[in-house]
This record gives C-alpha cells, structure tokens and sequence, in this order.
C-alpha cells in the first residue's frame, strides 16, 4: 500500500474549513467531552492524541484528521453528524440540487482534496447517512478508517481505486460496492478528471 495514503494526525489533511461547518466543531467537541465528565486527558487518550492537540481542536486553532475525529466522536459516544449544523429541506423529504450541504476536505498531498455533498442533511431520525463524495483528480480520503456499520457505495463518474482490508479495487463508472464498515478502508481518484461516488452507510457515522 503506497505509503502517502496513511492519514495525518496533524491539521493538514483533515477536516473542512469550507462551508461554515468548521467553526462550531471545535465547541461541539467540547461540550460533548464536558457533558460526557471526561477531562481533556482522558478523552485524547481514548481518541489517540495529545492533549495539548485535542486543546487546539476544542478551540479552532487546528482540525482533526478524518480518522481522529472518528475516533473522538467514538469515545464520546456520538457521531460525526452531531458536530455540525445542518437543516433539512422541505417538510423533510426534498433537498433541492445546488442547494445540499457541503462539506470540503482540506487538499491533501496528492490532489485537491474531497467533497462530500449531503443527500440526506443530518438528522436524528435518519438510520440511514447517504452523501456524493466528490474526488478531484488526484486526491484521496484520509484514511484506512473502519468503525460499527455497513456502506454501499455506486460510482456516478470517473475512476476511484477503493481499497478495503488492503485489498485494491479498481472502479468504474457504473461500478458498485459494499462492505461491513469495520473492515478499515478508504480511496482515491485514479483517473484524470473528477470522480463522484454515490455513498450510503448505517448508522450515520458523518
């Protein structure tokens, strides 16, 4: 597996300062820790990170890797989707094209980064969590992650290399998947123009 895949668990490569989602995640993660009665030890122990960058997350003074804020969410016993403020259309039922939450990925080494477009903006009544992950060309998630669940995924257009238990998959337009989400896996667009996955998974984890 090429080495530059490996997720950073530093701010870059990490988690979104686009679409005004990144502002409260900071606070979100704090009050979740506070509530929870943990201390800001015995959370980045939990999530594998120092307490002096888990303080800087809490404060928006730097974001977390994807990866680590799966693991933060976990030890709070929460998920991604409760870290930021998301509305849903009309009545619930009909989220409008051009009008779908976004949420960017910082550019990683290889390319311009990934983002996800929300097909069912968060809500505590959804079981199911459904975004299309937009992949420029050359760019790659953070990761392998895994955590509990189950994802389906459908590739809308272009190339995607999907790698799973670090098994590589190479994937089409029209090409389908799915996984137990405990098995670590991540991505990245092969191709020379940019890559759309239609994604599903349960429970929301993002």
């Amino acid at each position: 597996m090429n080495s530059e895949l490996k997720p950073s668990e530093s701010a870059r490569g990490s988690l979104p300062e686009a679409s005004g989602l990144s502002g409260k995640l900071g606070l979100r993660l704090k009050l979740a820790r506070q509530t929870k009665g943990m201390t800001l030890k015995s959370l980045a122990e939990a999530a594998g990170c120092s307490e002096s960058l888990l303080s800087k997350i809490e404060n928006n003074k730097a974001s977390p890797s994807l990866p680590m804020l799966h693991r933060l969410v976990g030890a709070l016993e929460t998920n991604i989707g409760r870290m930021f403020d998301e509305v849903d259309g009309e009545e619930g039922i009909v989220f409008r094209a051009g009008q779908r939450p976004l949420i960017t990925l910082d550019p990683l080494r290889q390319g311009d980064g990934v983002t996800l477009e929300r097909v069912i903006p968060y809500s505590a009544g959804h079981l199911l969590q459904c975004n299309i992950h937009h992949i420029d060309a050359g760019g790659s998630s953070a990761g392998p992650i895994r955590h509990v669940g189950e994802e389906v995924g459908y590739v809308v257009a272009g190339e995607v290399e999907l790698i799973v238990d670090e098994r590589s998959f190479h994937l089409r337009e029209g090409d389908s998947f799915a996984f137990q989400s405990e098995r670590p896996h991540h991505y990245r667009n092969t191709g020379t123009r940019r890559a759309s996955i239609f994604w599903v998974n349960t429970p929301p984890t993002f």
